[in-house]
């Protein structure tokens, strides 16, 4: 069983940390071998997203219950849902913690060994119940934002036509390569309609590469569903996912086609 502790520090002696998302370590303890592992947090000193980023690190290294000074009520849903026990209002040091943890006086930790089994499968009844619960509260919070994504999908499609989008392209291969990514960029969709687009782009004489940076940049990068995005998995990992996509896009474009053409000129 691993517990996984929020730490202003590397070591056994340092106090457990007020706030969950912030904490500057993360102390994994392995109750059955005893190893013990000091994971610096990503998320610490940051607003947003780094609840989100510890949440991350705690299910990464196989936490089944995480102890800390406070949690953010929405984060505690997220390891509820996910199986996790999370036990707030923990105070002093790391080592004093684990040894609370072992002696089972940290409230919450375990089952008691002589609960009755029907006590247990209530018990059990009552996570599956919870965990649905935060899951539907989940979705009814996201819903607003996924209706808006679909909507801006829907006109975006419909009033930019495909003969609209062909007439752009200048056929410079720089531009129309930037051009591709960033029309790309803005539309969303799964590959099947990307390469239906791509196809008629590609039959009103719109060059390959900027189709190709189309279709890449169509199923890598979002900027429609960026806000959900950020709402999700927090404003700096959402922006650097979507730029990098979008850097991506335009070298795998020119990459693609100079692969082909000089595959072309070989055969």
């Amino acid at each position: 069983m691993k517990i996984a502790i929020s730490s202003t520090g590397s070591t056994l002696s340092a106090n457990v940390a007020a706030q969950f998302g912030t904490a500057e370590y993360m102390m994994i303890i392995d109750l059955d071998t005893g190893d013990l592992e000091a994971v610096p947090n990503p998320g610490k000193g940051q607003q947003r997203g780094a609840g989100i980023q510890a949440v991350m690190l705690a299910v990464n290294n196989g936490a089944n219950t995480v102890l800390t000074g406070y949690c953010n009520p929405a984060i505690g849903r997220q390891f509820e849902s996910g199986g996790i026990e999370i036990v707030t209002g923990i105070s002093g040091t790391v080592a004093e913690t684990v040894q609370s943890f072992k002696n089972r006086r940290v409230k919450g930790t375990d089952a008691n060994p002589d609960q009755p089994a029907g006590e247990a499968s209530k018990t059990e009844n009552k996570k599956y119940f919870n965990a649905a619960r935060t899951a539907l509260r989940q979705l009814v919070n996201i819903l607003p934002i996924m209706i808006s994504i679909v909507l801006l999908i829907g006109l975006f499609n419909t009033f930019i036509s495909k003969q609209m989008l062909a007439s752009i392209f200048s056929g410079n291969p720089l531009i129309d390569n930037f051009l591709g990514a960033c029309f790309g960029s803005f539309f969303t969709g799964n590959p099947i309609n990307s390469y239906i687009i791509g196809g008629e782009l590609l039959k009103h004489g719109v060059g390959l590469v900027a189709v190709t940076a189309f279709v890449i940049a169509w199923v890598t990068v979002g900027l429609i569903q960026l806000p959900a995005e950020m709402t999700a998995l927090g404003r700096r990992f959402a922006v650097l996912r979507n730029f990098l996509s979008f850097l991506m896009a335009i070298i795998v474009a020119f990459l693609t086609v100079s692969v082909l053409s000089l595959a072309g000129s070989v055969s």
